[in-house]
């Protein structure tokens, strides 16, 4: 018999499900993840969390609809592929913030912590640091909960380290489709965890997560400017892999590159601490931005103009010194490790989104042998745009982003290898992160806006490309589908039949990868 909590629920559920309504992404009302949401839970407790998937079950094996669940987060996500079209319940995970079991010996290389799904790499970056640790290159954006980037394959930019944030995890702990927690550890030759690894929540919800740690390290960050052809015809490998992390950050109307670039230094070397700021503006920047670049829907000029600005503001550091709050203006910039790779908003200034300025994304990974071949045809598609009349330019603040992950071999993942494609992907991927504008007038398209298409159709059809989990659209998914291993597919099914038989975690992405 189910307990009276579950039972209470269950009903809950079954009230509200006729009021379906939208739920938002980072970007708020108009950006919607899911279309059909029955009820939004915030779970406090692992337990809690357990019963509300447990009342989902009973309501779907008592009725003649499937109610699907879904872990809500929103840090990370772009468009409507978080949930599948039908009636679902979403459990948002940030109570879920417990860290303890911290383990790291003096003079031990690396340790572990565990921490609850709903922890964000500033939480833990903080509990950690006060401890003399960190998770080392393991991390991503500062916002994001590590529940959340294990599951959709989020990464750092490296090929020297380990950068995937899947890499960093021991073990984890899920709540399946039959609401029971199974614990799935880190074994490279077991199927569990090849596709638990970089799951999309398909397996079902990620609660806890043992996480390899290291001693705290302070870090540099350089930057330098190099013109397009020495970037485009050079030794790409050989900028990046020398570093800890590094990336290039793109400017197509410039024909510029800024090459950005990170490793450790001694603690006793520098007393500085920077910290880094990428998604924070003031009101005044927020809305001259906006407006230059809402008129840039119909004028080129704009854009041109604003890729200038931005390209100016990101050769300068965008650190300031954590003690005083002080800008720092020349480079390199040190500081602890999450401070410099990572940082987060400034105390006096808010997040890019909470002023209205949102960006539509594609990213996809490619092998980085491919590099120079992949960036030469991105070229020629804005060249051939000048030639028809319209210059086309970056309109996000820090350009076109090229990342780059080390190979980590799991099903779903975007630098995984030895796949039927027959691509080299055994020294690593290269990223092109091309965010653009989302102008606030007219009907919201961009300046030329197929031109936009045009890039995504052209490198999912000419390159073996695989995309990012949540910043591709579901025509980019459809697409990219010839690209993803059949056999890795077929061994993530069987899994996930196995996990969520009824399908209780379903979403359109699994749907659009045909694991249904």
């Amino acid at each position: 018999m189910l307990p009276i909590s579950t039972l209470l629920v269950a009903t809950a559920l079954l009230s509200s499900q006729a009021a379906a309504f939208e739920y938002n992404t980072f970007d708020g009302p108009g950006f919607p993840s899911c279309h059909r949401v029955s009820r939004v839970h915030d779970a406090s407790s692992i337990e809690q969390l357990t019963s509300i998937v447990q009342s989902a079950i009973a309501q779907s094996s008592s009725s003649s609809s499937m109610l699907r669940v879904r872990a809500a987060g929103k840090g990370h996500m772009w468009y409507d592929t978080q949930c599948s079209d039908e009636p679902t319940v979403l459990v948002r995970t940030e109570g879920l913030a417990r860290i303890g079991g911290f383990d790291l010996a003096a003079g031990a290389d690396r340790g572990s912590v565990w921490v609850e799904a709903g922890v964000t790499f500033f939480q833990l970056a903080e509990y950690l640091h006060e401890r003399g640790a960190s998770v080392g290159y393991t991390l991503t954006n500062w916002n994001i909960s590590f529940g959340g980037s294990v599951a959709m394959g989020a990464h750092r930019s490296s090929l020297r380290e380990e950068s995937m944030v899947a890499a960093g995890v021991l073990a984890m702990d899920i709540v399946d489709g039959m609401g029971e927690v199974r614990r799935v550890v880190r074994d490279e030759g077991d199927d569990d965890w090849l596709a638990a690894s970089t799951s999309l929540g398909l397996l079902g919800i990620i609660v806890r997560m043992k996480l390899l740690i290291y001693p705290d390290s302070k870090v540099y960050a350089e930057q330098a400017t190099l013109d397009e052809k020495d970037v485009l015809d050079g030794d790409i490998y050989g900028m990046i892999a020398p570093y800890a992390t590094a990336n290039l950050w793109w400017w197509p109307y410039k024909r510029k590159f800024h090459h950005r670039y990170y490793d450790t230094v001694p603690a006793s070397s520098t007393a500085q601490e920077g910290f880094q700021n990428t998604f924070s503006v003031t009101a005044f920047e927020a809305f001259a931005a906006r407006t230059l670049l809402d008129s840039g829907k119909y004028l080129a000029t704009s854009n041109m103009l604003a890729e200038e600005i931005f390209f100016g503001q990101w050769s300068k550091p965008n650190f300031r010194e954590k003690t005083t709050n002080e800008e720092i203006e020349e480079w390199p910039v040190y500081g602890w490790n999450h401070d410099v790779l990572i940082g987060g908003l400034y105390p006096d200034q808010k997040a890019e989104w909470e002023y209205g300025l949102a960006a539509h994304t594609l990213e996809l990974a490619f092998p980085v042998t491919m590099a120079n071949q992949m960036l030469k045809r991105v070229r020629q598609l804005f060249d051939d745009e000048l030639r028809r009349g319209f210059v086309m330019t970056s309109t996000y603040r820090s350009g076109i982003n090229i990342k780059f992950g080390k190979p980590y071999f799991d099903f779903l993942g975007q630098v995984t290898y030895n796949t039927t494609d027959g691509a080299d992907w055994s020294q690593g991927a290269i990223m092109f992160d091309f965010p653009s504008y989302r102008p606030t007038v007219g009907d919201h398209k961009r300046f030329n806006e197929q031109f936009y298409h045009k890039v995504a159709n052209t490198l999912i059809d000419e390159f073996p490309c695989r995309p990012h989990w949540t910043k591709n659209t579901r025509e980019v998914f459809t697409r990219s589908v010839k690209n993803m291993d059949p056999n890795y597919l077929a061994r993530f099914k069987a899994v996930r039949e196995r996990f969520d038989p009824q399908g209780i975690y379903r979403n359109v992405i699994g749907e659009i990868l045909g694991l249904y």
